[in-house]
């Protein structure tokens, strides 16, 4: 069996499977159910000084975004930090790490972006027992009032200061959770490292407002008649999480700074995709709202499974195993040529896949009388359109053709000269003769 313990920045835990920061682990009650039911690790939700109260709607916190079938595709939040007194807060960390010293247990922090309130704050929290701390940087709709979430997070000279402010007040690990509401998310991850930070973790929620009554002509959720934006996470928003992940992974200035995945993580499947990118370690949210703590169990054997079957005995063996195979465009190898391929014993005869290409794309598909779909190589481009609209699985392929290979049909090459390559000007390791 593959064994799944993870060790990131010194902390070890039975799987790579932690919770985010988020109203699943809001409180002792929660934390103690997602252990039993085999999580590797939390983050607190985000904790807050004593002071002027954190005070969250009364009306509706989410918003959704479903699919055709009624499956939740992203949750769009407005909720704040902790409302429940930190003390109360430490006090029930303190008995879970306790009782739990093999599951990571990391403290979720906000505070104002003044050097003495984090430095108050920080060894107070320590005293838990917690093994790090994750700095909130990213929360995209509340407290930036209090100088607070993204608007530290959108500034990369704040990141560094408050990072660099952490590592002088703690010696345990300190990540910082970046926002994607930002161009780039290189600037903060660059000033993240120059601040100090063991780790970031990414990403927070992306500002959004999901739908809006037209009866009432306000944003959803609709709190007394008003609305705004929230922050989106859910299955929708994994490919941008994925790209964000991928960029820190192979940046020269970052891809030594260990990566906490976080993004619509919703089977193993998920967070392998995230670890081969680059990620130690995935947070879980909207997936353990939608199905509940035992998902989690589904995400360990599934993952478990694969590693047997790829023959990996640890997680360290395919982490950022991806990242080399990430480039920008000007690499890609053009002379690369695949070509649509329609297995007639598994089409439906829905014509989806003529209609996208005759409409919307190359014309590449032909349809007899008698609805049977056939490629016509000349006029494919690969773009992988059809494959994406069928229905079907599998029922279209794209096949790789060799070097000069010729369509039957029309007698024309339908492919490049793969020979080529090894000196075409977009090819990074072409000799400079050439």
């Amino acid at each position: 069996m593959a064994d799944l313990t993870t060790n990131f920045l010194g902390i070890s835990s039975p799987n790579p499977f932690w919770l985010a920061s988020a109203p699943p682990t809001d409180k002792e009650y929660n934390v103690r159910r997602a252990f039993e039911a085999g999580w590797g690790g939390v983050v607190w939700k985000t904790l807050g000084m004593e002071g002027p109260p954190v005070v969250n709607v009364n009306g509706p916190r989410y918003g959704a975004i479903h699919g055709a079938d009624r499956r939740l595709l992203a949750l769009n939040n407005l909720e704040l930090i902790t409302d429940r007194p930190l003390e109360v807060n430490l006090e029930e960390m303190t008995r879970v790490k306790k009782d739990y010293p093999d599951r990571a247990l990391i403290a979720s922090v906000m505070v104002p972006c003044e050097e003495a309130a984090w430095k108050e704050i920080l060894p107070r929290i320590a005293e838990t027992g917690c093994d790090g701390f994750e700095l909130n940087f990213g929360c995209p709709h509340g407290m930036a009032e209090r100088g607070m979430g993204s608007a530290v997070g959108q500034v990369p000279e704040y990141i560094e200061m408050v990072a660099r402010w952490c590592k002088e007040a703690t010696d345990l690990p300190v990540i910082v959770k970046l926002t994607p509401n930002i161009t780039n998310v290189l600037y903060p991850a660059e000033a993240a490292k120059r601040g100090g930070a063991d780790a970031v973790s990414l990403i927070n929620t992306i500002n959004s407002i999901t739908s809006v009554d037209l009866d009432s002509m306000a944003p959803e959720p609709t709190i007394d008649g008003k609305g705004t934006h929230g922050g989106m996470c859910g299955p929708a928003v994994k490919p941008i999480a994925l790209n964000m992940v991928a960029e820190i992974a192979r940046n020269p200035e970052t891809r030594d700074l260990p990566i906490s995945g976080i993004g619509g993580v919703t089977t193993w499947r998920d967070a392998a995709e995230f670890m081969v990118l680059g990620a130690g370690n995935v947070q879980v949210c909207t997936a353990a709202m939608t199905y509940g703590f035992k998902v989690v169990q589904e995400m360990i054997s599934g993952l478990s499974q694969w590693m047997d079957e790829k023959g990996y005995t640890s997680t360290s063996d395919f982490i950022g195993s991806a990242v080399p195979n990430v480039t920008d465009w000007q690499y890609l190898n053009l002379n690369h040529v695949t070509k649509a391929r329609i297995s007639q014993d598994d089409c439906i005869k829905c014509g989806r896949c003529y209609a996208a290409c005759e409409d919307t794309s190359h014309q590449a598909i032909t349809m007899s009388e008698d609805r049977v779909f056939e490629v016509q190589d000349d006029e494919c481009v690969a773009c992988n359109l059809c494959v994406n609209v069928c229905p079907v699985e599998n029922c279209i392929t794209m096949e790789t053709l060799p070097a000069g290979a010729v369509d039957e049909r029309t007698g024309k090459i339908v492919s490049g000269d793969y020979a080529n390559w090894t000196t075409h000007p977009n090819n990074p390791s072409a000799t400079a003769a050439e």
